[in-house]
């Protein structure tokens, strides 16, 4: 999923450049070797792997420094016909990133896929706040995570809940299964606009047993305001 999503992000893209973190060291090593399986050498000086848990540590001051997240902050108390003046300039614009020197200047989108849930619930917000922090005006945020009643929910016994809605895995990862409100509170919360918010119901047979599975997911769209 995580591959086939980079390539769907560089077809046809010259001008993209994506940043993908992780904070498990094996993790990244095989999405390294899944680009070099690819054989895609035109996407390698474009892709940036770096070690990361940003629920407990922030993003590193590189993509988006304190000085640049200021000017963020400052650009967004302006009035809005000024916002708008600098609408088209925001987004997927690489022409000043040569000339600054002190970061990457913050990023056009960011991807929470099956991320969230795996951060404990009191520090969802932060770690959301983090994601808004690094975004450009007008930047997105796009959200898929498990649903109530996914299956993975029904086949936990219920020994295996550690909180609400939060079970424990049998390698003592953790997982949170979400509901539109919760998701909706979490980014609005956090300063983003809603601009999609659904569930996702995919049914899918397991290939070995034959049995049938019913995913439940939440994906959304979310938008820092320009």
């Amino acid at each position: 999923m995580f591959t086939n999503f980079i390539f769907f992000c560089f077809n046809g893209r010259d001008n993209i450049t994506i940043y993908a973190c992780d904070c498990s060291n094996e993790a990244l090593e095989r999405a390294n070797k899944m680009i070099d399986v690819g054989n895609v050498g035109s996407i390698a000086h474009r892709f940036h792997l770096f070690h990361c848990d940003f629920s407990t540590n922030g993003f590193p001051k590189w993509l988006a420094c304190d000085s640049c997240q200021g000017n963020f902050l400052h650009k967004a108390a302006r009035s809005v016909p000024n916002a708008e003046e600098n609408k088209d300039t925001s987004l997927n614009n690489s022409s000043s990133l040569g000339e600054r020197k002190c970061c990457t200047g913050g990023v056009d989108f960011v991807t929470l896929i099956f991320t969230l849930s795996t951060v404990p619930l009191h520090r969802m917000p932060s770690t959301i706040r983090e994601c808004f922090s690094i975004l450009k005006h007008g930047g997105l945020l796009l959200f898929r995570d498990y649903g109530l009643y996914d299956m993975i929910m029904l086949r936990f016994q219920p020994d295996k809940r550690v909180g609400f809605r939060e079970y424990m895995r049998f390698d003592g990862t953790r997982f949170y299964l979400f509901c539109a409100d919760t998701v909706r509170d979490l980014f609005t919360g956090s300063g983003f606009k809603e601009l999609e918010l659904q569930y996702c119901y995919v049914k899918s047979k397991n290939r070995r047993t034959g049995k049938s599975m019913l995913r439940v997911w939440v994906q959304g769209k979310f938008q820092k305001p320009f």
